[in-house]
């Protein structure tokens, strides 16, 4: 790194006159304050004297290089003084000292402190060159000297250096979530922004709802030192082939990327290789995957590809009955005008596609391509055959399985039929398998089991359904996009096709407790918060009306035993209350957007509103006033 791109105008002063070596440091602790790279200057000043403490940085010759390495450093710099009348240091030669460097690292930017001491002491053993500096008339020509001898000194060689970190990331990163939104985005800048701090370049890539971004290259994949892949769906891998590579949870990229980052330059991280056996691609990770794990990820890429048809159809089936006229034709309500039949229409035929989809990407991710047509048939024959989410979510797991063991059995054949394979044999005994299997062994009994719950459900009372919405309420909070809130998502959206609106309405809700109970906490308790921490507050109104319960994780990662208990009894509040005013919702999405479709709209905002301010009450109750001189300290 070079000299020149540390120092900033702000952080150099040619004209000091400290009193003692104190006020000295205090002083160079001061100029790097103002070029923003430290969060705390009384941290960061202890830092720096703990060092000296160890033994003087006066160097001699009329120079000091004192440093100091903490957490507090945001981003690596320095900051210069010229002493023109000198000033006692403590210097090794025992004379006083003219020119001062202070350096500033992060905790983990491992020696980059000595490749700066290292470069300045090479520069300023040239004793006219110092005494260019300290007689420099302003801080321009005092950086332009030192740029200057730099490329005298380092040109070649720091040129090289240069070119080779624009040309190389050191690490590469994927980053992917169920729903493609809040947590494949909140990992990516986790794991950039930790990485910043430790003076190591990364490029992430985000698999969104929006399609894949920022998309890695075969040349950036061939000269990076490792690979992590956060994500909770299946991402492209064999092109990582003979590379380092983590593979971990979305949510590890958001609270632990400075462990993942460091686990992925340390040498020790097993290497990936994607084998091609028979024509098809096998892939094998140094890293062994739980069985749970890779049940959740299966599970995750069905629904990640199943919610656009579910949000799209189910928001346009929903406006179908706002704007019908029920007094038409009660028995055809949502088909009665020509624009609600549209809209029902088109939406129905959206919202068909749900299991289909969910069971085609479900096996798809077990079996890879070749099942992707049998999960396609599979989902779509336990969806006529009333089986219903549950039998679709079957077979796409016995699709995915099927297309393994087929691939075993097959895999005696002569390399001559090849390719046949994927076009003819696994379509052709996988659809004849999977359609025996979901006709005669699925379908019968799960059709029963769905008959029965809906009966249940239709024959709660109104204590039974207020004890359910409390519950998927409260799941929605238990970890914020995580198993536990999927698990009440994909309850709410399979129970739409059974015609059970109320619960989509209790989860709905139960989701937008969150964010908003800490934005109402961070605008009217203010003294429980920093200031960074009432800026992002005020961003969670956003999140909170859009349904985007993610907008709470950085809270709850920071004060997890305050905040997750805050939000889970504020939500199920919301959850039960929607249950007990009878509120209902055809749309799986949308927050406060889809508000008009909600059956009884007034009882739904009184629920959110109560479970918010319960959420904020109990966090401020829990969260304790910050003391006034530390909330100084901090913001300062």
């Amino acid at each position: 790194m070079r000299i020149s791109e540390l120092l900033s105008k702000k952080g150099v002063d040619l004209f000091g006159k400290p009193a003692s070596k104190e006020e000295t440091i205090k002083h160079l602790v001061n100029l790097m304050d103002e070029t923003g790279n430290i969060s705390d200057k009384e941290i960061f000043r202890l830092a720096v004297m703990n060092r000296e403490d160890e033994g003087t940085t006066g160097i001699g010759e009329g120079v000091a290089i004192p440093h100091g390495r903490s957490k507090v450093v945001k981003n690596a710099g320095l900051a210069a003084m010229v002493v023109r009348e000198g000033a006692d240091f403590d210097s090794l030669d025992g004379e006083p000292a003219f020119l001062f460097f202070l350096i500033a690292v992060p905790e983990v930017a491992n020696d980059l402190h000595l490749e700066v001491l290292s470069k300045l002491s090479t520069i300023l053993m040239d004793e006219k060159f110092r005494a260019k500096l300290i007689q420099a008339s302003d801080v321009e020509t005092f950086l332009k000297l030192i740029d200057e001898k730099e490329q005298e000194k380092f040109g070649s060689a720091q040129a090289a250096a240069d070119d080779k970190q624009k040309r190389k990331y050191q690490l590469l990163a994927v980053t992917a979530c169920p729903t493609g939104i809040a947590h494949t985005y909140m990992a990516a800048e986790s794991l950039e922004n930790k990485a910043k701090e430790m003076g190591i370049t990364i490029k992430v890539e985000t698999n969104g709802s929006g399609g894949v971004k920022n998309q890695l290259t075969a040349e950036e994949i061939k000269n990076a030192d490792g690979i992590i892949i956060a994500a909770d769906t299946n991402v492209e891998t064999d092109r990582f082939n003979g590379k380092p590579v983590i593979q971990t949870k979305v949510a590890k990229g958001i609270h632990n990327p400075k462990e993942l980052i460091e686990e992925a330059l340390s040498g020790n991280v097993p290497i990936f290789h994607s084998a091609s056996v028979a024509g098809e691609v096998k892939q094998q990770s140094g890293e062994k995957e739980g069985v749970g794990r890779k049940i959740y990820k299966d599970l995750m890429n069905g629904v990640s590809h199943m919610l656009p048809f579910v949000i799209g159809g189910g928001i346009l089936i929903a406006l179908a009955f706002l704007f019908d006229d029920y007094s038409i034709n009660p028995a055809n309500f949502g088909m009665n005008t020509p624009f609600a039949a549209f809209l029902k229409t088109v939406g129905g035929t959206a919202f068909a596609f749900m299991l289909p989809v969910l069971a085609g990407y479900i096996a798809m991710s077990i079996g890879d391509r070749p099942a992707l047509a049998v999960g396609f048939v599979g989902g779509m024959l336990a969806n006529t055959g009333g089986s219903g989410f549950l039998g679709a979510l079957l077979a796409g797991f016995a699709a995915g399985y099927l297309v393994l063991g087929l691939k075993k059995v097959f895999s005696k054949l002569p390399n001559s039929l090849e390719g046949i394979k994927p076009v003819l044999l696994y379509p052709f005994f996988g659809i004849l398998l999977i359609g025996a299997l979901i006709i005669f062994v699925i379908n019968p009994p799960v059709a029963a089991l769905n008959n029965w719950m809906t009966f249940m459900l239709n024959s709660m009372g109104s204590s039974s359904k207020v004890v359910l919405g409390i519950v998927l309420g409260g799941m929605m909070a238990v970890d914020m996009g995580g198993p536990v809130n999927k698990a009440a998502y994909v309850f709410g959206t399979a129970s739409l096709a059974s015609g059970q609106f109320d619960i989509m309405a209790a989860v709905m809700v139960g989701g937008m407790v969150p964010p908003l109970g800490i934005a109402l906490c961070t605008t009217f308790f203010k003294n429980r918060f920093t200031k960074k921490e009432r800026e992002a507050g005020g961003a969670n109104y956003i999140m909170g009306l859009s349904f985007i319960t993610e907008g709470a994780i950085p809270f709850a990662s920071e004060d997890p035993i305050r905040v997750i208990p805050s939000c889970i009894i504020g939500s199920a509040t919301a959850g039960g209350l929607s249950m007990f005013f009878g509120c209902t919702l055809m749309a799986p999405h949308g927050g406060i957007f889809v508000f008009p479709v909600v059956g009884n709209p007034i009882g739904y905002v009184i629920a959110l509103l109560v479970g918010s301010i319960v959420a904020m009450i109990l966090l401020a109750i829990l969260k304790k006033p910050k003391n006034k001189e530390v909330m100084e300290a901090i913001e300062d």
